[in-house]
């Protein structure tokens, strides 16, 4: 095939995607990047309030957009994201998983309770939510795009209270290569993005000008070759890459976006 147009490639107006955890850190690089790309827009949270105002952002970019006040909990809440996004737009094109959550404690100090709290909100709700909209782009026979989130710490340990971050991120690495291996054949691509420490509200104090946050980045930096931590805007491409035409021969595939952290 004679690429005409490198741009073409990238070209995602007028698909539809739905983003969980919009409200989230990555969730808002997701809805941002897609908004000005010309996506229509479904976006889910669990906070009205910062839900409210990205979608207004995204409007204000000139996206369409449908507000979902969810979280997708259970089953029925991920096949009513789904529905939505087709009664609303007709299709559903681009899934984005965002949404998910951590809990640290050494594991003699972990409750059972907040393991499986990780565990279910990053690999059963991926899981659910990918099946729901495997249904409906099996059914429109045009293919589609699903993006989980994973971590390098799906792929490394770490000496924090991680082990259920860990395991669910390394879960979630297992569903993507499962999934793509699965969906292959019908034109669906699984991937996952797997960022290392970038800046959020969860991670902010490590930018903080002090002794002790200067001394947490200056240990972890001896680990990343581009010598920084990762900021948000690090997201955008790789998921604009994932969500069009120019990744349609990538699927199973976690992309690091860690500035060379796994690699050494």
């Amino acid at each position: 095939m004679a690429i005409t147009d490198p741009k073409e490639m990238f070209d995602v107006a007028g698909k539809v995607a739905l983003i969980t955890g919009a409200s989230g850190a990555f969730g808002m690089v997701a809805a941002r990047i897609l908004a000005g790309a010309g996506c229509r827009l479904v976006l889910s949270a669990g906070s009205a309030d910062a839900l409210g105002e990205i979608a207004s952002e995204c409007r204000d970019a000139g996206a369409e957009v449908v507000e979902v006040n969810a979280r997708p909990s259970d089953e029925a809440a991920c096949e009513a994201m789904v529905e939505k996004a087709v009664a609303a737009f007709g299709s559903l094109d681009i899934l984005v998983v965002a949404s998910g959550m951590n809990k640290v404690a050494k594991i003699d100090e972990m409750p059972v309770e907040s393991f499986t709290g990780v565990m279910d909100a990053n690999v059963t709700q991926s899981w659910m939510l990918a099946r729901a909209a495997t249904r409906v782009m099996k059914a429109q026979g045009a293919g589609g795009k699903i993006v989980l989130v994973s971590s390098a710490r799906g792929l490394l340990g770490h000496p924090a209270g991680y082990t259920a971050y860990c395991a669910s991120k390394a879960a979630v690495d297992g569903i993507t290569k499962a999934l793509g291996c699965e969906l292959g054949a019908q034109g669906i691509t699984v991937n996952a993005i797997a960022p290392t420490v970038f800046r959020s509200p969860l991670t902010a104090w490590m930018f903080e000008d002090t002794e002790e946050a200067q001394k947490v980045r200056d240990g972890f930096l001896t680990r990343v070759p581009k010598g920084r931590l990762g900021e948000p805007e690090d997201l955008a491409g790789p998921l604009l890459f994932l969500a069009s035409k120019a990744s349609d021969f990538y699927t199973g595939h976690i992309l690091y976006a860690d500035g060379g952290y796994t690699a050494g």
